[in-house]
């Protein structure tokens, strides 16, 4: 890791705590815990790729909630004035708040399901699943003024990303689902607590199509930024 890409990764750490991210962290844990401490022990496997989703899909709202809170501060204004590069910052990001949601899904399986994941699927939908929701995150905040007006739009991305579960349960097996790219994470995620048995391509699918998404992202990510944010901030 570079100098400067250490520096942004401390510093985005230290945001987080500020901004009070690793408390609603540990209040999501807990609320998780409870939940499933009222789940009869034959349906908890079956239950946590459901649970790991939903638990995952509250980065949406971290990532985008920083954004916010930089814009406010003009902490962003104060970084372009830094040898700090885009690719440091959002890299920075991504590692900070995809460590933070590993961890929440660590603690909440390993009090409630126990050591017996398989952890190669668990690491990979994990991670994947949480990077697709902070960059589904970065790139939409920077479009409203307020986090107020961003809250309704995010509904809309939070329905999307949720559109395989209809697919995964079995209440609508339809090919189209597998278009949507939290399809091939909520699949892994399957697999790791054996509901899922993933055959070779479709452990290819399962991590190529996310990370092809996840890679358009950033480049999505970064032209949205400079024109929403880094314009903005420098127009003040």
């Amino acid at each position: 890791m570079s100098g400067v890409l250490a520096t942004a990764v401390r510093m985005d750490f230290r945001l987080q705590r500020r901004y009070g991210f690793w408390y609603a962290t540990a209040f999501v844990v807990l609320l998780w815990i409870g939940v499933l401490q009222l789940v009869p022990d034959h349906l908890i496997g079956p239950a946590m790729p459901y649970l790991l989703m939903a638990d995952l899909e509250f980065m949406l709202f971290f990532i985008a909630g920083a954004v916010f809170f930089e814009k406010g501060e003009r902490t962003v204004f104060a970084l372009l004035t830094t040898p700090l590069r885009f690719r440091h910052y959002l890299t920075a990001k991504l590692l900070t708040m995809s460590a933070l949601a590993l961890v929440t899904c660590v603690v909440v399986v390993l009090v409630d399901y126990g050591p017996g994941v398989d952890p190669l699927p668990f690491l990979a939908g994990v991670l994947l699943m949480a990077l697709l929701l902070l960059l589904a995150g970065f790139v939409t905040a920077p479009l409203f003024p307020s986090i107020s007006e961003w809250i309704l739009p995010s509904t809309l991305v939070l329905t999307v990303a949720s559109v395989p579960l209809i697919g995964y349960s079995g209440l609508y097996p339809h090919p189209a689902f597998t278009l949507v790219p939290t399809d091939g994470p909520l699949r892994l995620l399957g697999a790791a607590f054996d509901q899922v048995t993933l055959t070779g391509w479709q452990w290819l699918y399962a991590v190529g199509y996310p990370a092809l998404w996840i890679a358009g992202l950033c480049l999505l990510a970064k032209r949205v930024f400079h024109r929403y944010v880094v314009t903005s901030e420098g127009g003040r």
